[in-house]
């Protein structure tokens, strides 16, 4: 049983893989700043560890919030063969969503499959409506605050650098605003919480108190500046590295260092990714394991062992190598034509997005942000240019992916029951 388990929780981190981590990456292999060996290295590499070191309170928080768990106390069984549910229906519409090269967000697929299972059991009162009613007004808001924030900043390095007579030296002069941007927004969601050890060292080891925002600022501006350094000693050598080839075929060292740039807010991404949404692959799994090692179900004192989080990558990994080129080529290549300034500016307008919407509590979905982000740009450059087919396509599968995943989750709940109860029979 628990082999079966882990096979059907690696089937579900594939298709996440190939699906909604693919889509992360996508403008960053759109543009051509990244190939996409490089973004399976980045993703990989970023994305497991987002999910390790911020991804537990999220997986947590899935296999515990979405239904009441205390609903099945009597019958912790119950919520083991749900969780088995989730795991298959969540994995199958991701694998459908991803042969057509449609984004769809897993949080959604999730959190469908899970209310789909309890209101067979329970009742449609055992989801907790409120979750699914933030989920929607995030699915609102998300895209329509990425794309604006994504124009915002196309329009700021379109007007002072690309634009501009000499505009090598305008980014020469912008290389400290672009990274100070570039790693407040990364600082704000991380530092916080990877300077909480070194501070609490401080404080007990050597005596002093020093407040942990102090500790993040002074990291946060060592990176600024080795990362401006590093910007202008490129500048200084233009020839130092191969220049990518744009859209017409020619080399352009504007791009170049732009889409190093973007290299870096790709990392910033996928790690951003990762602490969000890796966890709904391995959320049901830890639930499983919980109730079958303990006989309950989880709760107040409900962990997840280490060796999930790295099942978890690895299948993240495979599915992005194997089946992620299709939705990368959607994102990066069938709404808009990205370059690296494009790229740069959409992947800094959903780490934004992601940091706003989770200040304010609301759930997110980083390809709603991404896609917005895109079509946020493409409206400010030409709207003509946007594939309004894909648009659709796109925005026609966020909408029914929490009903699909429902009675997915539903219908393989009632059959996995009735099996179970002909077994005892």
């Amino acid at each position: 049983m628990i082999f079966l388990v882990v096979f059907l929780a690696f089937y579900l981190a594939w298709n996440l893989g190939a699906n909604d981590v693919a889509n992360s990456m996508g403008t960053s292999v759109g543009s051509k700043a990244v190939t996409l060996k490089q973004a399976i290295i980045i993703a990989g590499i970023l994305e497991f560890t987002g999910a390790v070191l911020f991804g537990r309170a999220v997986s947590e928080t899935l296999a515990t919030g979405v239904t009441n768990p205390s609903l099945f106390a009597s019958e912790p069984k119950v919520l083991l063969l749900g969780m088995v549910s989730v795991l298959l229906a969540c994995g199958l519409w991701l694998q459908i969503a991803t042969s057509f090269g449609l984004p769809v967000s897993s949080s959604h697929g999730v959190v469908g499959a899970i209310a789909g299972f309890s209101a067979v059991y329970a009742g449609i009162n055992a989801v907790e409506w409120s979750t699914i009613g933030r989920i929607t007004i995030g699915w609102i808001l998300t895209p329509v605050i990425s794309g604006v924030i994504a124009a915002l900043f196309y329009s700021v390095v379109k007007r002072w650098i690309l634009d501009q007579p000499n505009p090598l030296f305008q980014l020469r002069e912008w290389i400290p605003w672009l990274s100070a941007i570039l790693l407040t927004v990364f600082g704000v969601i991380v530092l916080p919480t990877v300077t909480q050890p070194v501070q609490a060292f401080v404080t007990n080891q050597l005596g002093i108190n020093i407040p942990n925002h102090d500790i993040s600022l002074v990291v946060g501006a060592i990176a600024i500046s080795a990362l401006t350094l590093y910007s202008w000693r490129q500048l200084a050598l233009p020839n130092s590295s191969p220049l990518p080839v744009n859209r017409e075929g020619l080399s352009n060292p504007i791009e170049q260092q732009l889409g190093r740039f973007q290299v870096v807010s790709a990392c910033f991404v996928a790690f951003a990714h990762g602490s969000n949404d890796v966890g709904n692959a391995i959320a049901p799994l830890a639930a499983i394991v919980y109730i079958n090692r303990t006989g309950s179900i989880p709760l107040n004192d409900f962990s997840i062992p280490f060796w999930i989080f790295i099942l978890g990558g690895l299948g993240i990994v495979a599915g992005l190598a194997v089946m992620g080129k299709k939705v990368i080529a959607t994102i990066g290549e069938s709404i808009i034509t990205l370059q690296p300034s494009s790229g740069f500016c959409a992947e800094l307008a959903t780490a934004t997005t992601i940091l706003v919407a989770s200040r304010l509590g609301l759930p997110v979905s980083t390809s709603h942000a991404l896609v917005g982000a895109v079509v946020g740009i493409g409206l400010l450059k030409d709207w003509k240019s946007i594939s309004l087919q894909t648009v659709r396509s796109i925005g026609l599968a966020w909408i029914i992916t929490i009903p699909i995943t429902a009675t997915l989750g539903a219908i393989i709940f009632i059959s996995l029951r009735l099996l179970m109860e002909s077994s005892q029979i």
